[in-house]
């Protein structure tokens, strides 16, 4: 069953590459150009996501732990995590699917996030991020808090994020000129035709609940992480010890693969050398991913999309605090390089 972890993962690289999916742009153009198309696509993967666990829940297929809240490492570590992924150019994720692309600054970046992730796990910062987690109050989930039902909350969010996806939907198209079509049938779908946000996440939601059962069916009782995963990655390569390569492991791996495969076949594949101030800003940028995710419990997968879905109060604040840091960090790189007299416009899900 491990295998499903590489096919999972496979799959969602796929789709993050041909959908264009980064959650950094979502959180930078929420600063930048005050534009929420691509938050709001964020949030119907969590809005999905949410109502597919709890109904995998209800049915008795999974069951969801819940744990203290480390309230201080994740505020310090949400923030950590949201300022170094404007410095890296992608989340977590982003990161890894770029790499497939063939950007060069993306390996920097995921080789230093994998590195440090897992020196903030196992290696010498264990004690101290040990130490941080620690530091808990009871409070797990916000329903339990509330003493409500989740699917209270479920409901709210769904119809909150439904209202919003009407909106942008009702906004007039911006035509985009394109080139004709070269392929045809599923490969032109595939491979060619532009994916749109609301869309892709709906997927990235499916692919989400989906990882939930076939994870726990090896024993993880987890869903899609890509933190843990990569800290294992680097613990394996160093140490050979096969008790490490877990599902988890196996889905950062596919996801690479993934990313690959729909950059080769969409003629996007290729490599590109950054210049030396981009890879000193992707490494560094890397390592504070590393140190931030292990601190916050998780990046904008296993924090902002996985634990937000289960109203955990460990995920919303992560989100939060992500979503600030991003905005510092973009203040501080990359709004003071434009003109005060220059209109900006927003971008694509893409990093910058």
């Amino acid at each position: 069953m491990l295998i499903s972890g590489l096919i999972v993962g496979t799959v969602l690289g796929f789709v993050l590459q041909r959908g264009r999916f980064c959650v950094t742009g979502a959180f930078r153009d929420l600063w930048t150009t005050r534009n929420s198309r691509w938050f709001t696509a964020f949030l119907v993967i969590v809005a999905v996501h949410s109502v597919g666990l709890f109904a995998l829940q209800a049915l008795g297929v999974i069951t969801l732990e819940a744990e203290a809240f480390p309230w201080l490492a994740t505020i310090v570590g949400g923030f950590i995590f949201g300022f170094a992924i404007i410095l890296a150019g992608g989340c977590a994720t982003g990161t890894y699917y770029r790499a497939g692309e063939g950007l060069v600054g993306s390996w920097f970046a995921l080789i230093m996030y994998a590195l440090f992730s897992a020196i903030m796990k196992t290696g010498p910062l264990s004690g101290f991020n040990t130490s941080m987690r620690g530091i808990t109050i009871d409070a797990s989930t916000i329903y339990g808090s509330l003493g409500i039902s989740p699917w209270v909350l479920v409901a709210v969010l769904v119809v909150a994020v439904g209202l919003a996806v009407r909106h942008h939907l009702s906004k007039p198209k911006v035509k985009i000129a394109t080139l004709p079509a070269s392929k045809s049938g599923l490969a032109h779908v595939l491979f060619e035709k532009p994916w749109g946000a609301f869309g892709t996440a709906a997927i990235i939601g499916v692919i989400a609940t989906v990882a939930w059962p076939l994870s726990a069916a090896t024993g993880r009782n987890d869903g899609l992480g890509i933190t843990t995963p990569s800290s294992k990655l680097v613990s394996f390569l160093v140490t050979g010890d096969p008790e490490l390569v877990d599902w988890g492991v196996l889905l950062v791996v596919g996801i690479l693969l993934g990313s690959f495969i729909a950059a080769k076949g969409s003629g996007e594949f290729r490599i590109r050398v950054p210049d030396a101030t981009t890879i000193i800003k992707s490494i560094g940028g890397g390592a504070l991913m590393g140190i931030g995710a292990a601190l916050a419990g998780g990046c904008t997968i296993g924090n902002a999309m996985v634990q937000t879905a289960q109203f955990s109060f460990q995920g919303w604040t992560a989100l939060g605090f992500m979503i600030l840091g991003t905005g510092v960090a973009a203040k501080l790189t990359l709004m003071r390089k434009r003109p005060a007299s220059t209109p900006t416009s927003s971008t694509s899900g893409v990093s910058v």
